[in-house]
């Protein structure tokens, strides 16, 4: 890890695991009706944790054949318990998963701007101002 991974204190990190649970809450939404789709979902501090103190590193290969990791989440995705079961056997509850989709929108903008005054704050400080 150098200097600029320290001083982004894991901005980066989360901004990187904002857009990826975004990803998994559009694919919630994108199946609400279909059958047998259940609602997935990350524990955010969990993984977040993890990360930023270095339990997750990269996955180790065996073999020259092997795939290497995707950065995807490391943790084990969640399953939602929905509170009105539907009879075709999705836990899909819109409302609840654009709520979700919703709140993981701000705090990616506030990451962002986290972020951004960061970087502002480096660059000030390599000038000498």
């Amino acid at each position: 890890m150098n200097w600029i991974d320290n001083a982004l204190n894991g901005h980066a990190t989360a901004l990187q695991m904002r857009s990826s649970r975004a990803e998994l809450l559009a694919g919630n939404i994108a199946n609400a009706d279909t059958p047998g789709f259940k609602a997935r979902d990350i524990d955010f501090k969990a993984e977040f944790a993890a990360r930023v103190s270095g339990q997750t590193g990269p996955m180790k290969t065996t073999n020259t054949r092997h795939m290497g990791p995707d950065n995807a989440m490391s943790s084990d995705l969640l399953y939602r318990v929905p509170e009105n079961f539907k009879q075709n056997g999705n836990t899909v509850e819109a409302e609840a998963e654009q709520a979700a989709f919703t709140k993981n929108a701000i705090q990616y903008q506030v990451s962002i701007q986290f972020l951004s005054s960061k970087i502002r704050g480096m660059k000030l400080a390599l000038k000498g101002e």
